[in-house]
């Protein structure tokens, strides 16, 4: 799997879309920095797939790298298959690039890159990645189960997500993301932060705001995140998975490339 992972994210590195490692089996980056380490260098890609690790491997949505339409399955909650099917009849999701099977049986769809905001529509199980956000990307799996082309048609069209949220949600205006809070000691800021996340952008938030908590406090208590995460809806597993991420890459230790990661400003 290492050889077949690091082909792959060399590959996607050529087609211009910048990549990073997840920890093994999971959605929870293996960088200090998220999504903001994503890179399309070689070097760097090789040392961080070709050392054996079991990376996942993310794709850094928004240009240069892909918009992706995420089309969730919730099991009996429901899908955004029907979602999806609207938007095809409107003409709005032409021209993906790629389709691919997530793990639970939804489906991504991806298009040109741009510098959109990301976007979620809860009640249609639909979420919009781009600037700021990133994907699982084959042959990453969760519980075993891989993430899987299901077609190549190599469309090169954008999603106007403004659009499909005007369609799907005539009465609504869509609302802009919440602004990261500015680092403090206080962590109850940052939990609250956390607990207005929403689906697809959980995870990545509360790993983001658990690394600004231990930056500036390295034996900070983060029980208020654990609990605003709940708030937010990811369950006890991820939250232990991300918290024990973010606790390992404040630590003063070699980054995954080989060298400590810059800090952020």
């Amino acid at each position: 799997m290492t050889a077949g992972m690091l082909r792959q994210a060399l590959a996607y590195a050529r087609s211009g879309w910048p990549v990073f490692p997840c920890q093994p089996g999971a959605k929870v980056p293996a960088t200090a920095h998220g999504f903001r380490d994503a890179t399309t260098d070689p070097v760097q890609i090789t040392s961080w797939f070709g050392r054996g690790f079991g990376w996942n491997l993310a794709i850094a949505t928004g240009a240069p790298g892909p918009d992706v339409l995420d089309i969730d399955q919730h099991g009996s909650a429901g899908n955004g298959y029907a979602a999806f099917a609207r938007l095809e009849q409107a003409g709005l999701v032409n021209g993906a690039a790629a389709y691919v099977r997530t793990p639970a049986g939804g489906m991504h769809a991806y298009f040109t890159g741009s510098n959109q905001d990301n976007g979620h529509l809860a009640r249609h199980h639909l979420d919009f990645r781009s600037h700021g956000g990133y994907i699982l990307a084959p042959p990453s799996q969760i519980d075993g189960k891989p993430y899987q082309v299901i077609k190549t048609p190599g469309g090169r069209s954008g999603l106007d997500w403004d659009a499909v949220f005007r369609l799907l949600e005539p009465q609504r205006q869509a609302l802009p993301p919440q602004p990261r809070p500015a680092p403090t000691q206080d962590v109850s800021h940052l939990a609250r932060w956390v607990a207005s996340q929403t689906e697809g952008n959980r995870n990545a938030g509360l790993f983001w705001a658990a690394n600004r908590a231990l930056d500036t406090d390295p034996a900070a208590d983060l029980d208020p995140l654990a609990t605003a995460a709940r708030q937010a809806g990811l369950d006890d597993p991820e939250i232990t998975r991300t918290l024990d991420s973010a606790r390992r890459t404040s630590q003063p230790r070699p980054h995954p490339s080989g060298h400590q990661a810059e800090a952020d400003n």
